[in-house]
């Protein structure tokens, strides 16, 4: 069940996507859990075929799962995850139009506003007026399927993954005879998730079909072999965030890489992350697939001049060793220390080149963690953080004495970080009964706990952005000035507004502006403390 910042914030995106009735049920459902039908019914007073609509309409959209067990029956449960990335749409609409252009833009803008379709309903919907583009769209859907940018909606994504996590894990602490140990514990673990994972690659590898004999060309077989797979019909598909999200994260990464060395860098790191982009599939990924340095330097446009970030000893070198040294420079070979290699960009290991995933995401999540102790405390506060990051854990005297503070600025210090949960603390009794005055506290800082700290305030900002575009909508005077707009005549010749009506427009469309980009940067920040988060899970979002 989803903590109180986070359902607000999803109640709030029903409530502006499908209305305050489904915004009702959605409330019920995050407020009290897995429901059945009957009892939505009786803690949302709605009408029983109103709370059905809703749910169809929930369900369609993949933001809810329902199960059916002999124990409960038919069970509805709120997929807070699924509705969280709704803010990522417009990124995603994006994204798609400039990976596949115009038409790749409106099929995945048109599954998105259906959550999921068929191939003849979306070539229909999309070529209604204009039939000769059906030829277009049905290119560019084979594209995206192929591309694993959409992806099966089978009955095994309808339901919840915790429920049959949890059985797989009883079947196989079943088969442990007598007390289990931590190491049989894990391992049952590890054998439900690689079960349950193995199941989910299995029924969403479906999509694609053989060509029957009769549409296959006789051309030649490296066309042939291409050609030979076609669409189903049959099934349904919705978008693959998990693909969409591999951009994102690509594009942090090379920000990182410019931010760190110099924009010749920015370009290398593109490059590699180009030549392996087609296999990325998750962002779960530790490292990606191997490449070439030669793969690299082909994929670096000629006009891109990378010698301006380096001082090299000759006078005009080649591409491919400019593309060696500075990847040399971002797998920190001059510095084969833990030190180098956490800070390093990707390792190369027997002429192959690899982007460390894990690595630079550890450093984001720790940059931002950073920057709000710098903003919160200062930078007396960040050095504290840094110094139980590097160290481990400590007591007061000790932080007092590395850190080269008086013991009276690190003490209110430390319980203002520990406060924001920045910093947490761990006893250490010296007796039995565990008195305080006999017992040592450690500070160090719990990750986990800190980064789940952040992510609900961010969510309550975000809440805080909606309510704020929300309140400047419904204003009068600007609210009367829309409902005008969008008039007929008025939307064909906007002279027919007065200048204070333009003015006011222009004044509303600014701040809209200003807060789709707070918005947008707060969303950066979620997608790298939750989305990069290989370790953590989603269930505690």
């Amino acid at each position: 069940m989803a903590d109180a910042e986070t359902s607000r914030l999803c109640v709030q995106i029903v409530r502006s996507h499908f209305g305050p009735l489904t915004a009702n049920v959605a409330s019920a459902l995050l407020t009290r859990g897995r429901l059945s039908l009957s009892q939505l019914i009786r803690y949302t007073m709605m009408k029983p075929r109103t709370v059905r609509a809703a749910i169809v309409v929930l369900v369609q959209q993949n933001i809810l799962w329902h199960s059916n067990t002999e124990e409960e029956g038919e069970m509805l449960e709120f997929n807070t995850l699924e509705c969280l990335m709704r803010l990522r749409f417009g990124r995603f609409v994006w994204q798609a139009e400039q990976l596949f252009g115009p038409s790749g833009a409106e099929i995945v803008q048109l599954i998105l506003d259906h959550g999921k379709l068929q191939p003849p309903d979306i070539i229909s919907r999309l070529s209604i007026h204009n039939p000769k583009s059906s030829g277009l769209y049905s290119q560019t859907l084979y594209k995206l399927i192929s591309g694993a940018h959409l992806k099966p909606s089978t009955l095994l994504s309808h339901h919840s993954p915790r429920d049959k996590r949890i059985k797989y894990e009883a079947e196989e602490k079943a088969k442990i005879s007598g007390f289990p140990t931590a190491k049989e514990l894990r391992e049952a673990q590890e054998t439900a998730e690689a079960r349950l994972k193995r199941e989910e690659e299995e029924a969403e590898s479906v999509g694609l079909k053989r060509k029957p004999k009769d549409l296959i060309s006789h051309r030649s077989s490296k066309k042939k072999t291409t050609e030979e797979d076609m669409v189903d019909d049959g099934v349904y598909f919705r978008v693959n965030f998990d693909k969409f999200n591999t951009y994102i994260r690509n594009k942090l990464i090379e920000m990182a890489a410019g931010e760190r060395f110099n924009r010749s860098a920015t370009l290398v790191m593109r490059a590699t992350l180009k030549a392996t982009e087609a296999r990325q599939k998750s962002v779960f990924d530790a490292r990606s697939d191997p490449t070439s340095t030669a793969a690299i330097a082909m994929l670096i446009s000629d006009d891109d001049d990378l010698s301006t970030g380096l001082v090299t000893s000759t006078k005009k070198a080649s591409s491919a060793s400019l593309v060696k040294d500075y990847l040399g420079l971002m797998s920190a070979v001059d510095n084969p220390t833990p030190a180098g290699k956490a800070a390093s960009f990707i390792s190369l290991t027997d002429n192959k080149v690899y982007v460390e995933f894990e690595i630079v995401s550890k450093r984001l999540r720790r940059r931002v963690l950073e920057a709000v102790a710098r903003e919160r405390h200062g930078d007396d506060g960040v050095r504290i953080v840094r110094l139980l990051l590097d160290i481990g854990k400590m007591d007061e005297k000790q932080i007092a004495k590395v850190a080269m503070m008086p013991n009276n600025v690190v003490r209110p210090l430390l319980a203002a970080l520990s406060s924001d949960f920045l910093i947490s603390t761990q006893e250490v009794p010296r007796s039995a009964d565990r008195n305080p005055t006999r017992t040592f506290y450690l500070w160090h800082v719990d990750l986990h706990k800190a980064y789940s700290a952040l992510l609900g305030h961010l969510y309550k900002t975000l809440y805080n952005i909606g309510m704020r575009r929300q309140a400047e909508q419904e204003e009068p005077s600007v609210k009367a000035v829309l409902a005008k707009r969008a008039r007929t005549d008025v939307a064909q010749d906007e002279n027919l507004l007065s200048r204070m009506e333009r003015d006011m427009l222009k004044e509303y469309e600014t701040k809209r502006e200003k807060l789709t980009v707070l918005e947008m940067r707060v969303e950066e920040a979620v997608f790298i403390l939750r989305d990069l988060d290989k370790i953590g899970s989603h269930e505690n979002i």
